[in-house]
């Protein structure tokens, strides 16, 4: 049985425990600083699986060493957003709980598949990697979700604008996990129908500033947190690929080494996800817009990172 990890057992964290242990993907440990809450949460959720007659462990602990040999281990560790919060207002602080979450993986986990859902989600993948390539990881075992949960985003708000069903809906969502992700317009379909065949340029732009204000839009809602049922879902889709090595081809923040033009910087792009994380990075003919629009959605991460280095954080 494989064996995942996540680190920080708040909304985001437990759910995608619950919903890895629900689909007996693996066994979990859920690690987090706050005294015996994942202890209690791990109870609950082994309570709720003996009601399904289920034989998957979930294991609660305030102790780094129980996520030893894990095969992937997940970071939702940090504080979440607050109304009026952006994403990079978060930097400094979970910059700090990134770097010894990670030395903890380092630690007890060689070898292992890292996803970063910590927010700013681009530089703190970024961080994650620059950090555990020192120890042997590739850029193919560190990544970050966040192109799923936009693309879900755009697809679920597609399909409420056209009362159809979700399974006929393609759609990518490219660049930062913020307000300067890409929604892919070119590559989004509804039953293999291009996107703009069917809805016109202005309803085509209120549905893309939407998507692009997904976060921000429950953050207002809920007054006092953050998003955490599409976000723990969308990982656990990623997990879910790796796991049963599917192959899905899945928008995935990944360190850049030439893809798209881009050097030393984490951006969602269009990935083969399998068994040994990353397998390829898919590089897309995008029309003369959209890849303006990324640059510029990668010239604000990479803006980003800098200021890790300013913060003597790296």
């Amino acid at each position: 049985m494989k064996k995942i990890s996540i680190i920080g057992a708040g909304n985001v964290g437990a759910t995608l425990a619950s919903l890895i242990a629900m689909n007996e993907l693996a066994d979990v440990v859920m690690v987090d600083v706050i005294q015996d809450m994942p202890k209690g949460k791990a109870l609950d959720m082994m309570q709720m699986l003996s009601v399904f007659n289920s034989d998957i462990t979930v294991k609660g602990s305030n102790s780094y060493e129980d996520i030893k040999d894990s095969d992937i281990v997940v970071i939702t560790a940090g504080i979440a957003r607050k109304p009026g919060m952006s994403r990079e207002d978060l930097l400094n602080t979970n910059a700090n709980i990134m770097k010894e979450v990670v030395s903890n993986i380092y630690k007890y986990c060689s070898g292992s598949i890292v996803i970063v859902v910590s927010n700013p989600l681009d530089v703190m993948t970024y961080l994650a990697y620059k950090i555990l390539k020192d120890y042997g990881w590739t850029r193919f075992k560190v990544m970050g979700m966040a192109g799923v949960l936009d693309s879900a985003r755009f697809k679920y708000f597609i399909s409420e604008k056209l009362n159809v069903s979700m399974d006929n809906i393609n759609a990518f969502v490219l660049g930062s996990h913020g307000d300067t992700m890409v929604p892919i317009v070119s590559f989004t379909t509804v039953a293999g129908v291009p996107l703009r065949y069917l809805i016109g340029e202005e309803e085509l732009k209120q549905l893309i500033e939407r998507t692009r204000n997904g976060g921000a839009e429950i953050v207002s809602l809920l007054k006092t947190g953050s998003a955490y049922y599409a976000p723990a879902a969308s990982t656990f889709i990623m997990i879910k690929s790796i796991i049963y090595d599917k192959k899905q081809i899945l928008p995935v923040s990944v360190y850049c080494q030439g893809e798209y033009g881009y050097e030393d910087l984490v951006l969602g792009l269009p990935v083969v996800l399998g068994k040994d994380g990353i397998e390829k990075i898919v590089e897309l003919n995008l029309e003369q817009s959209e890849k303006q629009e990324l640059d510029k959605s990668a010239e604000k991460i990479k803006q980003l990172c800098k200021e890790l280095y300013t913060l003597n954080i790296v």
